[in-house]
């Protein structure tokens, strides 16, 4: 997404003043967010962000015990 805002400045050699600059990447992101995949699962997200390991969509009980990839 961010690329995207950065390809266009520097094609156009700059926004031109600071207010083109924010509406042309206001724009950019905002056909940008169109495109984006919804979370699925959003009462995992706390869980996530808490540090918590997921395996194959598994949530690891104890970090320390990690199957094996044979046992998989």
């Amino acid at each position: 997404m961010f690329a995207t805002v950065r390809h266009r400045t520097k094609v156009t050699k700059g926004p031109g003043s600071q207010a083109a600059g924010l509406a042309m990447a206001f724009k950019l992101i905002e056909s940008a967010q169109a495109r984006w995949r919804a979370v699925n699962a959003p009462h995992l997200v706390a869980l996530v962000r808490a540090g918590a390991t997921f395996i194959n969509g598994k949530l690891l009980e104890r970090p320390d015990d990690q199957p094996s990839p044979a046992a998989a």
